[in-house]
């Protein structure tokens, strides 16, 4: 029998949360600069899986077995940016179910790792760190691909409303209990917004005046489990209308705020607290009664690999491969930052126009053929060396290399460089910002 008081359970599953075993809350003293209002920090990481997303996995696993949709030796498939998945394979485990989890080869190593021990079918694509539903291929393709067999089912977080009814049952309760009805403002990052709608609805069941508040990061940001404002006009769970403010806080301010919080509050929350915290700092006032809840997803020891990229003065990222491939890294690395060798989507856009480069695309077949820069031939970064007989004569033609999200083409502008080409140029953001800023698109 589970026990709360004394924290004896039947099984791990008893740790899930609830009002009566709520994740804690600790307010937040060192880095809050407001004299009246008061922030408290609602700390997920205490999910017995560690995140947030451990009461989505479950709510959607047992209205699954509730319905008859799921039973006994099921295979489980979903699309995820790392909580998800991890928390489904736990709870995967403990039901005896398996599960796939198609992905952004983007997300932090480690998490695809934790994925791997757990037990999960990992499938890497080249796609977006969150994925996008409205994405013509990718990690949410891939999965609708899989749960066609008939063996298999998506449960799918980005349409099935077990998603935010898990915070309408849980978190907004918690939130309510631990603040004594007294919470003024509920701030949460956005990504599925399962999180922000669900305790949101409740809140205000509760109290019409809360203000509900979702922050969310630009686009071509490095912060996992979170979304840009172009992203979320594809998901289902955003509804901007019921929210109280809108907040976007670049990638910079997410992992300095991330930075702060561990240290001056001693507290080892993971990028998406500190964007989240950073919202909530510049939405809200300082005013005499102010109550603010800001969730905290997730723990930092899932992206120590996106720190180091993201916060200087850590150190270089530990060796990994041969001092060949390291060497390669590097040379990836200061391609990315050269002016030469690299332009945003807009300059490039004008460039296609005014200048007609030849514009290859890096990609698979498979994603190329989806979408792609009109008049894009296809030319994997695999096979260039024995496709670039069909590259132009003159060295000094105008080319564009692209990929997905202007990754690989950096590998692609590097080899054409090594064949003497003076005038190539890769796209930052790749196939994904041309798209999003609605320019031209062509599929086959």
């Amino acid at each position: 029998m589970n026990d709360n008081s004394r924290r004896v359970y039947d099984s791990v599953l008893g740790l899930l949360s609830n009002v009566d075993n709520p994740t804690p809350m600790v307010q937040l003293s060192r880095l809050v600069p407001f004299r009246h209002t008061k922030v408290y920090a609602k700390l997920e990481w205490y999910n017995p899986f560690g995140a947030v997303k451990d009461r989505v996995a479950w709510n959607m696993v047992r209205d699954a077995e509730d319905s008859g949709r799921i039973s006994s030796s099921q295979k489980l498939v979903e699309p995820t940016s790392g909580n998800t998945g991890l928390a489904l394979a736990m709870v995967s485990n403990a039901k005896g179910y398996t599960l796939t989890t198609p992905l952004s080869n983007q997300i932090p190593l480690e998490k695809r790792t934790v994925l791997r021990l757990a037990g999960v079918d990992v499938v890497e694509l080249e796609d977006s760190l969150c994925p996008a539903p409205g994405a013509p291929e990718g990690a949410i393709a891939k999965a609708n691909e899989i749960a066609n067999q008939p063996e298999f089912e998506m449960l799918n977080q980005y349409a099935n409303g077990s998603n935010p009814e898990a915070h309408y049952r849980t978190t907004g309760p918690e939130v309510w209990h631990q603040t004594a009805g007294l919470v003024t403002h509920f701030v949460a990052g956005l990504g599925t917004c399962g999180t922000i709608n669900g305790s949101g609805r409740f809140l205000k069941e509760q109290n019409p005046d809360v203000a509900i508040i979702g922050v969310y990061p630009p686009a071509g940001h490095d912060v996992p489990g979170v979304r840009s404002l172009e992203q979320l006009s594809q998901t289902e769970f955003f509804t901007p209308d019921e929210y109280d403010g809108l907040t976007e806080v670049g990638n910079e301010v997410a992992f300095e705020m991330c930075q702060r919080i561990n240290q001056e509050e001693s507290l080892t929350a993971g990028p998406s607290s500190g964007m989240a915290l950073a919202g909530a700092l510049a939405a809200i006032p300082d005013e005499p009664g102010n109550v603010v809840v800001v969730i905290f997803p997730d723990s930092i020891f899932k992206y120590s690999s996106s720190v180091l990229n993201n916060v200087a003065g850590l150190g270089a990222a530990p060796p990994s491969g041969t001092k060949r491939e390291q060497l390669l890294d590097s040379m990836i690395e200061n391609a990315r930052a050269n002016p030469d060798l690299v332009m945003d989507v807009d300059a490039a856009h004008n460039f296609w126009h005014e200048e007609q480069p030849l514009v290859i695309d890096v990609r698979e077949p498979g994603a190329h053929s989806q979408r792609h820069i009109p008049g894009a031939i296809n030319m994997p970064l695999d096979e260039l060396p024995v496709l670039a007989e069909f590259l132009p004569e003159k060295r000094d033609a105008p080319l564009l290399s692209v990929c997905e999200r202007g990754n690989l083409s950096l590998s692609g502008v590097l080899f054409l460089k090594s064949l003497g080409y003076q005038n190539v140029r890769s796209i930052t953001g790749g196939t994904e910002a041309w798209d999003e800023q609605g320019f031209t698109i062509a599929s086959n």
